[in-house]
């Protein structure tokens, strides 16, 4: 069973390099980085370009800007441990992951890459867990990878592992908040180790990032992301396994829920996503004939903000005051700021990119921005 991959492409040394240098930079998240990608045409060139954007943006002293022998001693160490870093539409990246608008522009991949371009179901939960839960979690990822199905998860405490332990033998993913070197929790070392045997392993952070606590949406952006639904087991109320199912809902993903007793706070979130639309699941062939019609459909990019008419970095000083004066605080959305500004949607992408090259615009869920 295998996913309808996108055609795969190879960048040269040099190439990934730049990328990586490029990412690694101050101000630069996977949306910047498409958008100079897509304008300049190649790393190098934005890498050259980065300190007249920030100036144009108001920074008052230019960003950090990775050097070469600091990627290059980045690359050299990932494949030390046997990580490879791979761009969307190399052979290794989840294809559906690559459809994301803030999809990683490089991604650190360890296991096996054919693993990684198979469909795959997320399962996710709580952390304290109950007995039930736990085994509910080890049945449906068992029963799904024995479909043919990988299960990916977050290598976390709880649900999460539950999850990985029953889909060893048929393939699992796991998704780090930190680097490949740094897993969290610690105890769940040996289990990653094992898994990697007929699993993988990915993430965006460099080799030595201690996960944060900001670093964990990231993370569940990428386990939904790559999947084509997410089963959540076990969710309290304010769970991070609810904000997984909101990110993979507006990532348009298939959300599925595990009915519990309305006694057990565990089970308060998954009840309220399923009042709230989940497709409820008492076994896995609940989520197969979910997503068995969404599989015969071919996998296409979404469209994304700045895919139409290339930036404009000719604003001059009204327009730029004017679109900067209608900014604040408060989040406003691209079509808003078209409108109220009067300027061509390719000079307001271009003052905001300089904005946020200089550190002082903030991205929202949903396309909405705000000045920092």
């Amino acid at each position: 069973m295998h996913d309808h991959p996108p055609s795969t492409t190879c960048l040269t040394d040099a190439e990934r390099l730049n990328r990586l240098r490029l990412i690694r930079s101050d101000n630069v998240g996977p949306r910047t980085f498409r958008s100079l990608l897509q304008h300049f045409g190649d790393a190098r060139t934005a890498l050259e370009r980065l300190p007249d954007l920030a100036r144009r943006g108001g920074a008052a002293r230019p960003g950090r800007i990775c050097s070469e022998d600091s990627a290059r001693a980045e690359l050299d160490a990932a494949g030390k441990i046997g990580v490879s870093v791979v761009a969307p539409d190399e052979a290794g990246y989840p294809p559906r992951l690559a459809t994301l608008d803030d999809a990683p522009p490089l991604l650190g991949i360890r296991g096996a890459p054919d693993l990684l371009m198979r469909p795959m179901i997320a399962i996710v939960g709580s952390r304290n867990a109950s007995g039930a839960g736990l085994k509910f979690a080890g049945t449906i990822a068992r029963d799904l990878g024995d479909a043919g199905f990988v299960v990916i998860s977050g290598l976390a405490r709880g649900i999460d592992q539950a999850a990985h332990r029953a889909s060893i033998a048929s393939g699992t993913v796991a998704v780090l908040a930190g680097g490949h070197d740094r897993i969290y929790p610690p105890e769940h070392e040996d289990l990653l180790s094992t898994l990697l045997e007929h699993g993988g392993a990915i993430s965006e952070m460099p080799l030595g990032h201690v996960p944060r606590a900001r670093d964990f949406p990231r993370r569940n952006r990428l386990i939904s992301g790559a999947a084509l639904g997410v089963v959540v087991v076990e969710a309290a109320h304010r769970s991070g396994s609810l904000i997984t199912a909101r990110i993979a809902a507006e990532q348009g993903r298939e959300v599925f829920a595990v009915p519990g007793s309305p006694l057990d706070p565990r089970a308060a979130g998954t009840n309220d996503l399923i009042k709230q639309g989940a497709t409820l699941v008492t076994e896995a062939a609940d989520v197969i004939n979910a997503v068995e019609p969404i599989m015969e459909r071919p996998i296409m990019l979404g469209a994304r903000e700045d895919d139409g008419e290339p930036l404009d970095f000719e604003a001059d000083s009204s327009d730029r005051a004017r679109i900067v004066n209608l900014l604040g605080p408060s989040p406003v959305s691209l079509d808003d700021l078209i409108r109220m500004s009067g300027a061509s949607p390719a000079i307001v992408r271009a003052v905001l990119l300089e904005l946020e090259l200089a550190g002082r615009l903030e991205r929202h869920g949903g396309g909405l921005v705000s000045l920092i």
